[in-house]
């Protein structure tokens, strides 16, 4: 490394100055399609058409009124809502206020969402109609909850959790309001929770930085264009929707809301919105493949899919090539803004026959052009592993497109970035042609759906089970959701005897329902000679279920 710090003749009477540094930010993604694009359709939800000089103005609307309730850098915004027009106006006006975004997942239970908001000391919390009982639960649970604004889809009205709707606090903000530069960008854009390896989430933050380059490596790996149309299969919660609610905006695309994942829906928009990419795990992918075909629609493009979670399977990108669909396989996490890897294809790929070509996509590939480095290395010592296809190593990453950090757990991000390196947990080998392919999970997350469970979180609800004396969870291969979570239990000696459906309700009556195992098997747990539980071992057994179809 070269450490020379004295000026150069480059530096000398060069100054950065307001006419030549502009901190990277991706709000100023919004300005200039609203600008550029301003009179053209930039968001779609069923009969709703805003053009991008609307989408400009509500933004700025949202950023004021936030400003007019004290509301500025530093503080945090939480929402909880769909795939909507306000969810994606959210991921401008917060943040154009200079407040930081915190999107919150609509599948958590209300213990983790008053968690979330405690954590994050939200300032104000934004919510859908349809979600209002379960903020409603949440908000009960804290000493000092936010203030709500309510969010009404006038296609699914739902219930209220506040007193003051979207429209009227829009109503109060200035259109003509100027957006609030970060004063540098590492400056926090957003907060976003993962479930990490321990019960309670780690909260994951952005900065401008890192949000603006994820956001044109998406545009450049998934290849949009002004005429690109971008359905929204992927949640906007997760990682920001992979940073996408930035990246279609970059590049002048049209986003298309979808409220529901819902195969006939997705046909229907894909034929008459002339969809040409879109997101989602692998589980977004099995829904289309198997839809029933009266749902399937007919439509003359070729679809951009990127997928992303536990590898497709090669018969289902097969399945989807034959729909139309073109499967682009993307690796990362929440602490890396979504995508960090492409399996970038080569031109010689496409005389491969489906089968062969199919499984190298499901290959996890290469990095970002806007992630600096990939290493697959011994995590202790850092050493590469060889590129055999055999040899396995840790997934390690460096860039600006890595967290800040967790907050409020300078123990947890001192260990992520060990050795300078962010530490993904998930283990892999190199293939000769210089490709990175996962082969298993250091963490023992469980991805179902493209949703990360952690499974010591459930092992501490089983083991809350009176009957319960020991517990633990791996993941089963799904041919649906990915993985399921699969509980091994042992029971206490003198306990009743207690059935699996007992279990599995015990567990959605204490977690979310996603979260909750789909199979339990009863008996005792292999160990080693130390006493702990040989999960490898448990993997195995849950593998040979799913092979045969248990």
């Amino acid at each position: 490394m070269d450490t020379k710090t004295a000026a150069s003749i480059f530096d000398v009477a060069l100054e950065r100055t307001r006419a030549n540094y502009r901190p990277l930010t991706p709000i100023d993604f919004l300005s200039w399609a609203g600008t550029v694009f301003r009179d053209r359709v930039g968001v779609v939800y069923r009969d709703q058409r805003f053009t991008w000089g609307q989408v400009l103005d509500r933004c700025r609307r949202f950023a004021a009124a936030l400003r007019r309730r004290g509301i500025g850098r530093g503080d945090t915004v939480a929402v909880l809502c769909p795939n909507i027009p306000p969810m994606l106006e959210a991921h401008y006006g917060i943040p154009m206020a200079g407040a930081v975004l915190n999107a919150l997942n609509t599948r958590l239970d209300p213990g983790t969402i008053a968690f979330i908001l405690e954590h994050g000391e939200a300032k104000l919390f934004l919510v859908d109609g349809e979600l209002a009982p379960l903020a409603r639960a949440a908000l009960s649970r804290m000493a000092r909850p936010p203030e709500v604004v309510d969010i009404v889809d006038p296609y699914h009205p739902g219930e209220r959790a506040g007193a003051i709707d979207y429209e009227a606090f829009l109503a109060e903000g200035d259109p003509a309001f100027e957006p609030v530069l970060p004063l540098d960008e590492w400056d926090a854009i957003s907060l976003c929770y993962t479930s990490g390896t321990t019960g309670n989430p780690k909260g994951v933050v952005y900065h401008h930085r890192g949000a603006f380059l994820n956001a044109l490596g998406n545009a450049l790996v998934l290849g949009l264009t002004p005429r690109s149309v971008y359905l929204w299969t992927l949640p906007m919660f997760h990682c920001n929707g992979w940073t996408y609610t930035w990246g279609v905006t970059a590049i002048g695309g049209t986003h298309v809301c979808l409220r529901k994942v819902d195969p006939a829906e997705i046909f229907r928009l894909v034929a008459t919105e002339g969809v040409t990419h879109l997101c989602g795990a692998p589980v977004v992918l099995t829904m289309l493949v198997h839809s029933p075909s009266e749902a399937r629609r007919s439509f003359p493009q070729r679809v951009v899919v990127g997928t992303g979670g536990a590898s497709p399977p090669s018969a289902v990108i097969e399945a989807m090539n034959a729909l139309g669909f073109h499967v682009v396989h993307l690796y990362g996490l929440t602490e890396v803004y979504g995508p960090a890897t492409v399996c970038m294809e080569q031109p010689e790929w496409d005389t491969l026959p489906i089968r062969e070509r199919a499984a190298k996509i499901a290959r996890q590939g290469v990095r970002y052009p806007t992630m600096a480095e990939l290493l697959v290395a011994d995590p202790a010592t850092l050493a590469p592993v060889p590129a055999d296809g055999r040899t396995m190593g840790e997934i390690l990453l460096r860039g600006n497109t890595v967290m800040k950090g967790y907050l409020k757990n300078p123990t947890a991000t001192a260990e992520a970035f060990a050795g300078d390196w962010y530490h993904t947990g998930d283990l892999a080998v190199v293939h000769p042609d210089g490709y990175v392919e996962v082969k298993d999970r250091s963490k023992d997350i469980i991805i179902s759906g493209g949703e990360n469970i952690s499974s010591l979180e459930v092992e501490e609800v089983l083991y809350r089970h009176p009957a319960v004396m020991e517990a633990a969870v791996v993941a089963k291969p799904d041919p649906f959701w990915g993985e399921t979570p699969c509980a091994f239990v042992t029971l206490k000696p003198d306990a009743e005897p207690v059935s699996e459906a007992e279990i599995i309700r015990w567990c959605r009556e204490h977690l979310a329902h996603y979260k909750a195992p789909k199979t339990v098997i009863f008996g005792p747990l292999p160990k080693t000679s130390t006493g702990k539980i040989q999960k490898f071992e448990l993997r195995e057994r849950a593998r040979a279920l799913a092979q045969s179809g248990a």
